[in-house]
């Protein structure tokens, strides 16, 4: 069986429908910034997706090239992520897409290092024969944060968020979204083959202790 992150860190993929609080490691990711509304057919958003997934299948197939990773073992691609926010905008207006700005990851497993990455987005382009400049070898350690399962269309996030925000503050905590830290979502579903109603969000946010 190939390892499967989302079953083996439940802690980080499947938290209950409830708010948790939650102190998420560093991680590497593969990521590509931008901006706009991710709606758009042509936008800078889908084409993000393809370039990261396009670095994502090419680093799980390397143990049929001549390129080894040392350490490698067989996984499954963990869950597309996102980190969003807006200029001058104090967690998501979800009504102004187009203001968005994100960083659209991917997590890498932890026995790919940059020079490992490097070699996937050579051999992308080359195979591709497409442009992956834009990809980047990121890591973030995301820290002290709460969490919850949001099921539904994203657009009624906010009523998940809302109840995030009043359990950090019951526990003691205080909001803590910055320029480092952002609004984070991980998407367990395929958009384009579940319905709105019954997608399976992960929302994120970085908190700290109250008075801190």
């Amino acid at each position: 069986m190939a390892f499967d992150y989302k079953k083996e860190y439940k802690e980080f993929y499947m938290p209950k429908g409830t708010p948790s609080i939650v102190t998420v490691p560093k991680m590497n990711y593969i990521a590509v910034r931008g901006s706009g509304n991710p709606n758009d057919a042509d936008g800078e958003y889908k084409q993000a997706i393809g370039l990261l997934y396009g670095i994502a299948f090419t680093i799980k197939m390397s143990k049929k090239e001549d390129h080894q990773i040392d350490g490698y073992f067989d996984y499954v691609v963990p869950p597309l992520e996102g980190f969003w926010w807006q200029e001058g905008v104090s967690g998501i207006d979800y009504a102004c897409k187009e203001d968005f700005k994100w960083i659209s990851v991917i997590r890498l497993p932890d026995f790919v290092t940059r020079e490992d990455f490097d070699w996937a987005v050579r051999k992308a382009t080359a195979k591709k024969k497409q442009d992956f400049s834009k990809v980047e070898f990121f890591s973030y350690e995301e820290g002290l944060c709460v969490q919850c399962m949001h099921i539904g269309a994203y657009d009624d996030e906010p009523v998940t968020v809302d109840a995030m925000h009043r359990f950090m503050e019951e526990q003691g905590y205080a909001l803590d979204i910055t320029d480092q830290r952002m609004h984070h979502e991980i998407y367990l579903s395929d958009a384009r083959r579940v319905a709105p109603e019954k997608l399976k969000t992960v929302v994120r946010h970085p908190i700290k202790t109250m008075g801190k």
